[in-house]
């Protein structure tokens, strides 16, 4: 969710249109093109680093991010938007149409490594204009062709997510953890305004994302200005109006020993404490020990949105660089597609190499927000699940 634009009759800013008959039809081969690669692969390998891959299999996961299985698949997804459409100058240095893989190797590529347009395109033997309009392209093409990929879970999906929640943190009906990023960029004097400088003093863009135990993202929001806390996002996004007014978040109602526990995410102190939001105890009236051992399990359950954080901005590292003066109307399509591509690594069974996720905090250089929102019923729940949590460590003990 991004918020609502005014509208503009701007084809270039339309989504993907099916395209006119046009006097020039691109040629797809039919079969995929390997030449692309093995360009790139005999340029690439010979710089300082690539000793490091064993084979150009694990040279192509480094470059791209994903096997070449999974390359093939996502090609598969937007080879019909990028054939149908008119080539537009998309040639090579030799004079030919550039194939779908190229494509799509050049659109990852820029995504992947952030680097700028004209050091992509040097790698593929392009233009700086064709990394852009190839770029934009798959954007468009994949934002439209995997939504699929990044959607709320059926009741079968959650119960799963939820077992396996309550499984590794002892937290019953737990249906994800939340968090928040900052995608930072420079902006033009004209468009600087304060709404976009944050508390660190960086021009960025809010993503706040939802995920599972498995670091898939259930449910994103962007488009926001950085000034804004994350606790404003939350109540901005589609998710708090679907949970307030009870179309989300509102499966089956645990009944315990303690009380009723109904569905919930877990969240940081920057978030308030809400019905279906859970976040840590600063102070209460209940034994230390206890609630001391509740807040351990609560943010080892919400670290997993800080480390799928951290391993969405350091496979894409587009979003974990400074980016230069973005069209503010395209940069959430970039966010939502790098997103989408984290999701069908997950997805399709990939193994990303343990280096490519950011080393430090996915926020690195930005203090922790607090949030002293309390709704009595949240106060509730979590007591309940406090107690919970320490019946359910004596009945452990005795066993």
């Amino acid at each position: 969710m991004a918020p609502p634009k005014k509208s503009k009759k701007n084809k270039k800013d339309g989504k993907l249109k099916k395209c006119k008959s046009s006097s020039v039809a691109p040629v797809e081969p039919t079969a995929p093109d390997s030449e692309w690669w093995d360009s790139f692969w005999q340029k690439s390998s010979s710089n300082p680093g690539s000793s490091l891959w064993k084979d150009e299999e694990e040279g192509f996961k480094h470059f791209f991010r994903v096997s070449r299985k999974t390359f093939d698949y996502i090609c598969s997804i937007v080879r019909e938007d990028l054939v149908s459409r008119p080539p537009s100058g998309l040639i090579n240095i030799e004079g030919r149409l550039l194939s779908v893989e190229k494509q799509v190797a050049i659109a990852m590529r820029r995504l992947a490594s952030g680097e700028s347009q004209v050091s992509v395109g040097a790698a593929f033997g392009v233009g700086q204009s064709t990394v852009s309009q190839v770029t934009w392209r798959f954007i468009e093409a994949l934002e439209e062709r995997a939504k699929h990929h990044l959607k709320w879970p059926d009741s079968n999906r959650m119960d799963e997510i939820k077992s396996k929640f309550e499984a590794s943190f002892g937290l019953p009906n737990c249906c994800g953890a939340i968090d928040g990023t900052h995608i930072i960029m420079t902006l033009p004097t004209v468009q600087a305004s304060d709404d976009w400088c944050d508390a660190e003093k960086n021009y960025s863009m809010l993503l706040q994302g939802t995920v599972d135990h498995e670091l898939r993202f259930l449910d994103v929001v962007t488009g926001w200005p950085g000034g804004m806390t994350l606790s404003r996002l939350l109540k901005c996004s589609g998710l708090f109006k679907l949970c307030e007014s009870g179309n989300r978040l509102n499966g089956t109602v645990r009944t315990l020993p303690e009380g009723e526990i109904r569905e919930y995410v877990v969240g940081g102190v920057c978030y308030p404490l809400l019905s279906w939001l859970i976040t840590p105890y600063e102070s209460s009236c209940l034994p230390a020990s206890s609630v001391s051992a509740f807040n351990v399990a609560h943010e080892a359950a919400r670290s997993l949105a800080v480390r799928a954080f951290s391993q969405l901005k350091g496979t894409w590292r587009i979003l974990s660089k400074v980016m230069w003066r973005p069209d503010k109307r395209k940069l959430p399509s970039i966010i939502l597609v790098c997103c989408l591509l984290h999701n069908i690594i997950i997805d399709r069974g990939d193994i990303l190499h343990p280096d490519v996720a950011l080393s430090g905090h996915h926020d690195s250089g930005y203090g922790v927000q607090c949030c002293k929102q309390v709704d009595p019923s949240g106060r509730t729940m979590r007591e309940n699940l406090v107690k919970h949590w320490q019946r359910s460590r004596k009945t452990a003990a005795s066993d």
